[in-house]
């Protein structure tokens, strides 16, 4: 599963669909996981069934094994839904033991008192885990942190070096941070005639992030991505746009739709993962040929980190089983043995030490998976866990008018806050 597509539906169905007192509010369901770990759990995960069947029925295997007198139910639910399906079973009372959740989708959970706080519940375990990793699912407003942290993505900036030169930039010397971003882009549209786009995308909450912008107040109760950095951002976006650096499409773009224009080499960078390599060289020989690698685009100096988590329901009749699986799912061993399957990287602290993630043997593949290790110690997920698919939206739309000139960068942000802190209010 890609995670840094997160085309999941939003919490804020979630939040819509189950009132937080329908559930008893924040104090519902007690912390204490002590106890014998013994009984039945059900363990849902999403979308991973059809290609690690063999590994979770290992997993679950050696739980029982170590664990005499459990037995672990596991459920496999589609993409396709699966916030829906959250909030059917939060409303409804059938929410698994364990389930595996990404931040958005745990924060109104949490807000609910369904979803047990681990630095009540299981704070010895918070050491095995990278810091920005564990405080992934912290949720703003409300103490605690609410899943384990479990797999990671990030990824590259993958640059055409042949674009690059033909503009006069050197392409052993790419763009690190957004403003020499701009700056090569506007030079490679001036260089092509507006024929050749720096980039495919519109700026996202995760650029707003990686520029610099505060993002929301430390309460967690209002947002604040319109400050004078975040209108500098979009304005520099809005020189892009004009000169035609930014591709033309990028308003109604989608990954797969700007993952096309850089295969037809239209689009000098896009942002990938070392998944994308082996399709360049089936798809696109001529570009993998000029293929260049660097660093994801950031100016705070700390990459942004895709998180997926294990949470524990806070009602669980089972509750020192179901602490004890979540924590057994994600512990540094099973990790590495996930990581090893799939292109993504543990959360555990010092896994990513591992040769694995730290040597290369000369291929392409090693070398992204090597810069992304490193750079996941120190990265942040940059998206607020209250920031829903509707405030996105919000977002886009404001960044669209920004760009297409019906409104001002700082009047579109303007709009856009007052808009999400309105959702935000609703939660």
């Amino acid at each position: 599963m890609r995670i840094n597509r997160r085309a999941v539906a939003a919490a804020a169905v979630i939040a819509v669909v189950l009132p937080l007192s329908a559930c008893g509010g924040s104090e519902a369901g007690s912390a204490d996981a002590s106890g014998k770990v013994e009984g039945e759990i059900t363990f849902q995960t999403w979308n991973l069934q059809a290609n690690f069947k063999d590994y979770f029925n290992g997993l679950i295997a050696d739980f029982e094994k170590q664990h005499p007198g459990t037995d672990v139910k596991w459920v496999d639910r589609p993409a396709e839904g699966y916030a829906d399906k959250i909030s059917a079973d939060a409303a409804g009372g059938t929410l698994p033991d364990v389930v595996n959740v990404s931040p958005d989708l745990v924060a109104p959970l949490a807000k609910a008192g369904l979803a047990l706080d681990l630095d009540k519940a299981a704070p010895q375990y918070k050491k095995e885990y990278l810091p920005g990793a564990w405080d992934a699912h912290r949720v703003p407003g409300a103490a605690g942190v609410y899943a384990f942290p479990w797999y990671l993505n990030t990824g590259p900036l993958f640059y055409n070096k042949r674009l690059l030169k033909d503009a006069g930039l050197d392409p052993e010397k790419p763009p690190t941070t957004y403003g020499e971003v701009f700056d090569a882009g506007l030079k490679m549209a001036r260089q092509s005639k507006g024929k050749v786009a720096a980039l495919a995308n519109v700026p996202t909450i995760e650029d707003f992030g990686r520029y610099g912008v505060p993002l929301m107040n430390e309460e967690g109760t209002a947002f604040s991505f319109n400050d004078p950095k975040g209108v500098e951002l979009l304005t520099r976006y809005k020189e892009l746009y004009d000169a035609k650096a930014l591709d033309p499409q990028a308003l109604t773009a989608t990954p797969e739709s700007s993952g096309h224009k850089f295969l037809t080499e239209s689009v000098a960078m896009n942002p990938g993962s070392a998944l994308d390599l082996a399709n360049f060289k089936k798809q696109a020989p001529s570009l993998y040929e000029n293929i260049g690698i660097t660093d994801q685009i950031t100016s705070t100096g700390k990459a942004n980190m895709y998180v997926m988590g294990v949470m524990v329901n806070a009602q669980s009749k089972r509750k020192p089983a179901a602490v004890a699986f979540a924590h057994f799912v994600t512990d540094a061993t099973r990790q590495m043995e996930f990581a090893k399957k799939v292109a993504i990287f543990p959360s555990t602290a010092g896994s990513l030490d591992d040769p694995y993630f730290t040597e290369e043997d000369g291929t392409d593949e090693t070398r992204v998976r090597v810069a992304a290790a490193k750079s996941l110690k120190t990265a942040v997920n940059y998206t607020p866990v209250l920031f829903s698919e509707q405030m996105k939206t919000e977002l886009r739309n404001a960044v669209a008018r920004a760009l297409q000139g019906k409104q001002s960068p700082a009047e579109a942000l303007d709009n856009a806050v007052k808009a999400c802190d309105r959702l935000l209010r609703q939660s």
